[in-house]
């Protein structure tokens, strides 16, 4: 898998607009939260990517504000060796759930091209929207309004 660089943006690229659920039938190792009816975040990360460390404590905090209102941010894990996230987990510890795409299925069906990539999905969940790469505040105060929108739908 290439991953390119890149900055923040939404994308159209991926699956948009189409079901990625279930999740259960990508072989992710780790448990799943219940989804169904819930906006979910996906946090496409490596242990070896840099601004995936950084983007961690900001989604953690994004989850806390969030997950009341039925959001759930899921952190996928693309690392080829489960040691590799579980030494990044032990520096960089989050609230919000985590699973391993050791078989790269869910990445694969999502394209993701660089490291981090959050994707957004509805409450159906369908891709809605996608952002690469992390900016601090720019990509927070984006996420949190993508996540307005999607609350705010039926």
């Amino acid at each position: 898998m290439m991953l390119l660089a890149s900055g923040l943006h939404a994308e159209s690229g991926g699956a948009l607009g189409k079901s990625l659920y279930p999740l259960d039938s990508y072989g992710l190792e780790g448990t799943l939260p219940v989804v169904q009816g819930k906006i979910v975040l996906l946090d496409f990360w490596a242990s070896w990517c840099g601004p995936c460390a950084k983007s961690f404590p900001a989604l953690d905090l994004l989850y806390k504000e969030y997950r009341e209102r039925g959001v759930v941010i899921l952190g996928v894990n693309v690392d080829e060796k489960r040691s590799g996230m579980d030494k990044f987990l032990e520096k960089m510890p989050v609230s919000f759930p985590i699973v391993r795409d050791a078989m790269q299925k869910l990445v694969g069906r999502v394209n993701v091209g660089s490291m981090p990539t959050s994707v957004l999905l509805d409450r159906n969940g369908r891709e809605r929207f996608r952002h690469s790469g992390f900016r601090g505040e720019e990509t927070m105060t984006a996420l949190r309004a993508h996540l307005d929108t999607l609350l705010g739908e039926p």
